[in-house]
């Protein structure tokens, strides 16, 4: 039996969906399964298909260079439903960045 949001043991805490821009094919199941809007399909920008491997550029451009977005992270509750959804296993939950504090220089 999969997870489900009630599940998550991390509840809006401390993980964030990271997508694997050499593996996502853009089949949308995470945009599907996600009961908090944490993804959309859009469309890669001309950076993010310089950074893809050769593989991954060539299944970008296969697929329209459409792949699973994430936009909504804050919203993300980690009950992995995307994880398990994912036929690429191109989503994982990671720890989100501590934020940085900037110090005024006197």
């Amino acid at each position: 039996m999969g997870a489900t949001p009630s599940d998550s043991p991390d509840r809006r805490g401390g993980l964030v969906p990271v997508i694997d821009r050499n593996r996502c094919e853009g089949k949308a199941e995470c945009v599907r399964v996600c009961p908090y809007q944490v993804f959309r399909i859009g469309v890669l920008s001309d950076q993010q298909f310089r950074e893809l491997s050769l593989r991954g550029k060539f299944k970008a451009w296969v697929h329209g260079s459409k792949q699973a977005m994430v936009v909504n992270g804050d919203s993300c509750h980690a009950c992995r439903l995307c994880e398990a959804a994912c036929p690429e296993q191109a989503i994982v939950l990671a720890r989100r960045a501590a934020p940085t504090v900037e110090k005024a220089s006197s």
